[in-house]
């Protein structure tokens, strides 16, 4: 096992929004035992449209008054300027000091994209309105975006968040390394420097992690799939056997040169804390 000294390889974690006060105080306890890892910062989801804003506001507000930066994710579609600089406000007011920013998915029934269509333009936008006010994170898809027409289009998008003022690129979780090298490769032939931090997703619900991965775009090794649809209902050699694989990805990542590590934790600590421990982090 390779050890390293704390925070050696920065990490950072993501939680999604409670929809109870039951969840709040789940969630709140989860971070307790998360906090010891000692992240840079916690990044908190937001759904559809905007959908969760105000639980996405209190979480990270929680994080904030417990003493660890904390940034909302914030999404531009179906957004106005006049509204994103008046949530813009509300942040800086809230000692907000980062943000994920993104373009975000359609609530099904929605009419339009709004005045934002990009999230280059809403980066672009903030910049305008804010300065350097904020520490902008944007998304990065090592195996392409599921809507993007093919690679060289995704690369351009990317290319354009960062030239229109981002700080660091957070990726979609990935379970192929390669992936993830090529892309940071192509990011750097394309004269683009930010550093580009792999989002890794614990392995502890085979028929969860099949089917978010079917709807994201985001590739299970065949080999993977086969060894996860075998246990069945075997919780505990899913987790084992998925503790294996994530944390030989992470010292790939780690040995590689990956900047950090960004942990979706799905408001879990158990699976991140093996995982950590294992990397000696």
């Amino acid at each position: 096992m390779t050890t390293t000294t704390q925070n050696a390889w920065p990490i950072s974690l993501e939680f999604f929004p409670p929809k109870t006060p039951e969840g709040a105080d789940k969630l709140t306890a989860v971070r307790q035992q998360l906090y010891p890892l000692k992240p840079q910062y916690c990044s908190v989801t937001y759904g559809a449209g905007g959908s969760t804003q105000d639980g996405t506001i209190q979480t990270v507000r929680a994080i904030l008054a417990e003493g660890v930066d904390a940034a909302p994710h914030f999404s531009c579609i179906g957004a106005t300027k006049a509204g994103v600089r008046e949530q813009l406000a509300q942040f800086q007011a809230d000692g907000i000091r980062r943000i994920v920013a993104l373009r975000g998915d359609l609530p099904s029934g929605y009419g339009g994209f709004g005045e934002f269509r990009y999230a280059s333009e809403l980066v672009a936008f903030i910049r305008e309105a804010t300065g350097d006010h904020f520490h902008i994170e944007v998304a990065a898809y090592p195996e392409m975006h599921p809507q993007a027409r093919n690679p060289a289009a995704d690369l351009k998008a990317f290319v354009a968040k960062v030239q229109a003022g981002a700080d660091v690129a957070l990726t979609q979780y990935f379970f192929n390394a390669d992936a993830y090298f090529r892309f940071v490769d192509d990011v750097a032939k394309a004269g683009v420097s930010i550093p580009v931090v792999p989002g890794i997703m614990p392995i502890t619900n085979a028929s969860q992690l099949i089917r978010f991965s079917d709807a994201c775009g985001a590739e299970i090794p065949r080999w993977v799939r086969s060894r996860l649809e075998g246990f069945g209902d075997d919780k505990a050699s899913i987790q084992a056997f998925g503790l294996d694989v994530v944390s030989a990805l992470c010292e790939r990542l780690r040995e590689g040169g990956a900047p950090g590590v960004h942990f979706y934790t799905m408001n879990q600590a158990g699976p991140v804390k093996a995982l950590c421990e294992r990397l000696g982090l």
